[in-house]
């Protein structure tokens, strides 16, 4: 039971395949989720499925559709697709949806990102939760009488071209410059959807590592990780692109690098396009993480918009978006969620947005992105520790005369700099992520509160 249970996370199921995440499981997950539809949305009658490339996907989203079908729901199967399709599928369609996917996990293992019609999210405290409890306890006889009542169907829809218009839908073509861009798609679900958007635009498009291959053959698809973009980097310089786009596995998430071959944090992303949005929309909402760097809600305020800070996943985010009726979300990890897009996020509309800024700019990214670099920060640091709660409440305590919070883990603001601690959603790691005044005081700070989690490891 408690191996079962573990495979809910935060925010989908993930689990390595198939030691914690086989075929039996998922058809009865995929009971789970008809049930949690029925009792959501009654008058529902059907469910988006997809998957992305990985080799297990194809075995467990049909063992998935066999789980919703023999509860009376009919599935639309889409195929091959990245998270944000799915999320453009459940809001076009009007369906709950799920699709295959372990987003940048390795090659062993997969997953379910899973939403109500309207790509409304679903965690653990809005779905998962029940779902999980409801994979515990069994079938019941309501399940049987359904069986016997009838099977769903299933038909196939693709709906590829129609995701590229809606994205295309978020600039104004005419006014984009034909710049050069090398996409690495890291043999993710972005060698599907990214030469598909970009066929109608004026770019000049190369894609690294398109091949859909989910054992990964080249490098993982985490481009969070600096390792990972060494291949796109290269090529950059060795063209003279104008920008690198890095995307994850199932590409809903995307990283920049700029024409100098270096690489652009998701926090200067983020309040690249919360500036642009506010152009558009002046006093607007915008949303952003508790790891933003500080220039987000700085960006914000001085385009006279509303920042809202929020924790870390998007069933939370967009739950807040949702709540306060924002029009733009940010994550520092390289999600960025769009009110006109069901609030859901997507890599490449936010890409899109960037190059439209790019291109009214007549510059260089580098030069765009000069006025937000602002701070420096630490990225992402991982560490690995027996506790992770225990190394948290004692770095809380050594800062005990600083401000702080438990929003998402651990936030203090010791001043001048300031630091969030907090357990990963998806893997056992504690995550770092420091900001300072600049490069020196950041490493003197990092060293600082490093020395703290592995002395309390």
């Amino acid at each position: 039971m408690d191996d079962v249970a573990a495979v809910f996370k935060a925010y989908d199921v993930r689990g390595l395949v198939p030691e914690e995440l086989d075929a039996g499981l998922t058809r009865s997950i995929g009971g789970a989720f008809a049930r949690l539809v029925r009792s959501e949305e009654p008058g529902t009658t059907s469910v988006v499925v997809a998957r992305d490339m990985r080799p297990s996907g194809g075995e467990l989203s049909a063992a998935f559709t066999d789980g919703i079908t023999a509860l009376g729901l009919d599935v639309v199967d889409i195929g091959l697709a990245s998270t944000d399709m799915l999320y453009f599928a459940s809001g076009h369609l009007g369906t709950p949806g799920a699709v295959f996917t372990a987003s940048h996990n390795p090659a062993g293992y997969n997953g379910i990102k899973m939403c109500l019609s309207g790509a409304r999210p679903i965690g653990i405290d809005t779905g998962l939760g029940a779902m999980r409890d409801d994979v515990l306890a069994g079938p019941g006889d309501s399940d049987v009488a359904a069986d016997a009542a009838r099977t769903g169907t299933v038909t196939t829809v693709d709906l590829l071209d129609g995701f590229a218009d809606h994205v295309r839908s978020f600039v104004d073509v005419p006014a984009l410059r034909p710049l050069r861009v090398v996409a690495d798609t890291a043999n993710g679900m972005g060698g599907l959807v990214v030469p598909a958007v970009f066929d109608a635009l004026p770019f000049d498009l190369e894609v690294l590592f398109a091949e859909l291959d989910g054992t990964f053959p080249n490098h993982p698809a985490d481009p969070m990780q600096p390792e990972n973009l060494v291949d796109l980097r290269e090529r950059v310089l060795a063209t003279g692109a104008d920008v690198g786009l890095a995307f994850d596995g199932d590409a809903d998430r995307v990283f920049l690098v700029d024409e100098l071959g270096q690489p652009v944090s998701g926090t200067l992303t983020t309040a690249l396009v919360a500036r642009s949005v506010l152009r558009r929309e002046p006093g607007a909402t915008i949303v952003h993480n508790l790891i933003c760097g500080s220039v987000v809600p700085e960006v914000i305020a001085e385009g006279g918009g509303h920042a809202v800070r929020t924790r870390v996943g998007h069933s939370f985010i967009k739950a807040v978006m949702a709540h306060e009726g924002a029009a733009f979300g940010g994550e520092h990890s390289g999600h960025y969620y769009f009110r006109d897009n069901w609030r859901a996020d997507s890599g490449l509309i936010a890409a899109l947005t960037v190059l439209e800024e790019l291109s009214a700019s007549g510059g260089t990214l580098s030069e765009l992105l000069e006025p937000f670099d602002r701070y420096a920060a630490s990225g992402e640091i991982n560490a690995r520790v027996e506790d992770p709660a225990a190394v948290i409440e004692r770095v809380a305590q050594h800062y005990a005369g600083s401000p702080q919070d438990r929003l998402d883990g651990l936030t203090v603001e010791p001043g001048g700099w300031w630091f969030n601690l907090r357990p990963s959603n998806t893997e056992p790691l504690l995550r770092l992520n420091l900001e300072a005044a600049d490069a020196g005081s950041c490493a003197a700070r990092v060293a600082e509160v490093r020395t703290l989690i592995d002395g309390a490891g």
